[in-house]
């Protein structure tokens, strides 16, 4: 097939790498704010790895077909390749070739690595602010990066309130307008570039969807259930024909299951979950304020029974050292109201508080190692110890939470120091807060982690420089952070 003009313009990506190969992904989209721009019929797309950059020592090579039903998305995975090593890798349709991207594979399951370098971030806006984070993140020489959700936001395109760039479109319901807004942010040149620099653990919070929902039910109250997940499996086909994601993960109608494990040899080891599609609906209503009787119902869940059980289960089982708990929303219960008044926001672990209670529980009698736990969603940076009573600056540390800030939602940020004094005060759980933008670097070895907090001072216009604001430490055998 000859193409008129270059159907790769929403890059490509990687993903979900293992001891012997990787997913490889990129969608044909000439036309990508159009609905893609290709004819409705089958396209064959070549694919090739390499050892080099120059795609001259091809290792592995494949064809697969991009259909339209999944809007000519590829998702290749490849077998048969070197445990631990990079590899580079391209696309061909018609007359037509890719960027070439870069990936690696995972160690074997019995090596202990001397160390791993990721990054983990959420909640890139595209009205409210330019990537220049992910453009510093392509530069860090990553061995993987980690997205914790809100990839596209699904609201209307809106003038003024700061706003620097504009969603196409009203808010997105049907499947072509999601497909839509996840190729508007795709075509990003930073974003592309940190998915060509190595691949990608993904999953996903809300706004993939719907601002705040729970499971089958919708953040507007005048949407019946049918409604909605008409509306949520749009969403998630959506969300997989755009991420590196592997086959096993295609959505049936509403339902696509994310929760994983995602192993680097006997280093590190991540639980990737899912806290939207299982939950029980915000307790006490979609809000922050005071817990009423419903915050205590034992039988109020935010993993849903089936996950949190694959949750303890593979956290008992996982052979590493390090169990990188990567998921959406803050773990850590933090009174968000200074003085007396106590308050807590619904949308977060710490109103469901029997799951909480049951895997602080968890982490203390099972002892998994080293558990901590990656969160984004909250738009702030954030570092907390896991204590079994989170009211008691003597309890126990069971685990430790490091909380990425967000891309660019809710704009340009601020340091906060006195809204952080305030929160140390109340909550004995809280070792640093930030509110400026940006991502988390990690290195972690065998003796320690230590999670870099990385920002820019400003995203509301390009070429903000990368400023490391904090960091700190988590040793091997002691649940916490410390000052690194």
């Amino acid at each position: 097939m000859s193409f008129r003009e270059n159907p790769f313009k929403l890059g490509v990506a990687s993903g979900e790498p293992s001891p012997t190969g990787f997913l490889l992904w990129t969608r044909l989209a000439p036309d990508p704010l159009n609905g893609g721009g290709m004819p409705p019929v089958n396209i064959e797309v070549d694919w090739q790895v390499a050892v080099d950059e120059q795609m001259t020592k091809v290792v592995a090579r494949g064809t697969e077909v991009a259909i339209p039903d999944l809007a000519h998305a590829v998702h290749a995975e490849v077998f048969g390749l070197q445990p631990d090593r990079w590899y580079f890798y391209r696309f061909r349709a018609g007359n037509e070739i890719s960027p070439v991207g870069r990936t690696r594979t995972a160690p074997a399951n019995e090596h202990l690595l001397d160390g791993l370098r990721f990054a983990f971030a959420s909640c890139q806006h595209y009205e409210t602010g330019y990537y220049t984070a992910f453009e510093h993140m392509a530069r860090e020489d990553l061995d993987v990066i980690v997205h914790l959700g809100d990839y596209i936001y699904e609201g209307a395109g809106r003038e003024g309130d700061g706003r620097v760039r504009k969603h196409t479109g009203q808010e997105i319901e049907t499947l072509e307008d999601y497909r839509n807004r996840h190729a508007l942010y795709r075509t990003d040149k930073d974003l592309q570039a940190a998915h060509q620099a190595c691949p990608w653990i993904v999953t996903w919070d809300d706004h993939e969807v719907d601002n705040n929902y729970a499971a089958r039910i919708s953040q507007d109250a005048d949407v019946d259930v049918d409604s909605f997940l008409t509306r949520r499996a749009h969403a998630y086909q959506a969300y997989y024909e755009h991420m590196p994601l592997r086959l096993g993960a295609k959505p049936r109608g509403a339902d696509m299951q994310l929760y994983r494990r995602v192993p680097f040899g006997r280093l590190l080891e991540f639980q990737v979950l899912d806290t939207r599609q299982y939950r029980s609906d915000q307790p006490c209503g979609d809000k922050t304020g005071p817990e009423c009787e419903a915050v205590f119902d034992p039988q109020t869940t935010i993993l849903g029974d089936e996950q949190e059980q694959w949750l303890y289960k593979t956290l008992r089982e996982s052979p590493a050292t390090w169990n990188a708990i990567a998921q959406q929303v803050m773990v850590a219960r933090v009174d968000r109201t200074p003085g007396e008044a106590r308050e807590f926001s619904m949308d977060k672990w710490s109103s469901y508080r029997a799951a909480l209670d049951r895997f602080t529980g968890f982490l203390d009698e099972a002892k998994p190692s080293n558990p901590v736990v990656l969160t984004g969603d909250i738009h702030t940076n954030w570092a907390c110890d896991l204590m079994l009573d989170f009211d008691d600056s003597n309890s126990k540390v069971v685990g430790t939470e490091y909380i990425g800030t967000s891309i660019t939602s809710s704009g340009d940020g601020a340091p906060r120091e006195d809204h952080a004094a305030e929160l140390q005060s109340e909550n004995p759980c809280v070792r640093f807060f930030n509110g400026e933008r940006g991502y988390v670097s990690c290195e972690v070895t065998p003796d320690r982690w230590l999670s870099k907090y990385q920002v820019v001072e400003y995203v509301s216009r390009p070429g903000a420089p990368l400023v490391t604001r904090a960091q700190f430490v988590t040793e091997n055998g002691q649940p916490g952070v410390q000052e690194a």
